[in-house]
């Protein structure tokens, strides 16, 4: 499966991230009256090249909402625990997950940006008895190396040492996962393709939905529309599913919810 690489307009674009903060610093009297949590675990993973610093106003919002919610506390992402011990994930990472949830003693909800979505993914695939749902914001989890060109080149000249220079990304990032995955993807996204970064035939389930937003990539991390999909996601007791598209969502942050 192949896709194309973002457009240049979408890339260069990409700089509106900061109105899109702003935007969600003035909505945040109305982002108060999404769906409350239950306390639940939840960690969320950065993107490549971004560090716990780049997801803490989502974070924030998650405790303000009511859940323990936690960065996953191992630095800055440049891949380097990617496709560790045969594994597309690291033990390290591993490790963090089933800590929260043996402190808890709750399953873990799983929030990942970018390459953290991949992450995500892959641990929830690893840890299906502790992993509550999964969330992933613009991550090419369906074609990486050519939907995202640039963050791939940056990646394999970064781990070309560690992993040799003939590694290639797994096709087990494409299988379907058993427990619920929301998708977030914007088709004006400007690092990763949005084709790459939602589910298709091969990739979905009765538990899996796409959720499209008008945002930039590096907006979604604190996007007004992308913050209140997760809180009604979150929100939704365990071990059951309703699409997003079926709740009461409000019009002026989903104005065609049905994806």
């Amino acid at each position: 499966m192949s896709f194309r690489s973002p457009p240049v307009l979408h890339t260069l674009l990409e700089g509106r991230t900061l109105l899109e903060f702003f935007a969600s610093t003035l909505s945040l009297p109305l982002l108060l009256s999404a769906p409350k949590g239950d306390g639940h675990p939840v960690m969320v993973f950065p993107g490549f090249l971004a560090s716990d610093l780049s997801t803490k106003a989502l974070r924030q919002f998650l405790k303000v909402k009511g859940y323990r919610a936690e960065g996953w506390g191992l630095g800055r992402n440049l891949g380097q625990h990617v496709i560790r011990d045969n594994k597309v994930v690291s033990n390290d990472i591993l490790d963090k997950v089933l800590s929260l949830y043996e402190r808890t003693g709750e399953k873990v909800s799983l929030i990942g940006w970018s390459l953290g979505g991949i992450l995500a993914r892959e641990i929830a695939r690893l840890l299906p008895e502790q992993t509550r749902c999964v969330v992933t914001l613009g991550s090419p989890f369906n074609a990486p190396e050519d939907s995202a060109p640039i963050a791939a080149t940056l990646f394999k000249i970064l781990n070309n040492k560690r992993m040799g220079g003939d590694f290639s990304i797994p096709d087990s990032l494409t299988q379907p996962l058993s427990v619920p995955t929301t998708a977030i993807f914007s088709r004006s996204d400007g690092v990763a393709h949005w084709h790459g970064c939602k589910h298709h035939e091969n990739s979905h389930t009765e538990q899996s939905e796409n959720v499209e937003v008008v945002a930039s990539h590096l907006g979604l991390g604190h996007h007004p529309a992308v913050l209140w999909a997760i809180a009604a996601r979150l929100s939704l007791p365990t071990d059951t599913w309703t699409p997003l598209a079926s709740l009461d969502l409000p019009k002026w942050l989903f104005p065609n919810p049905d994806r």
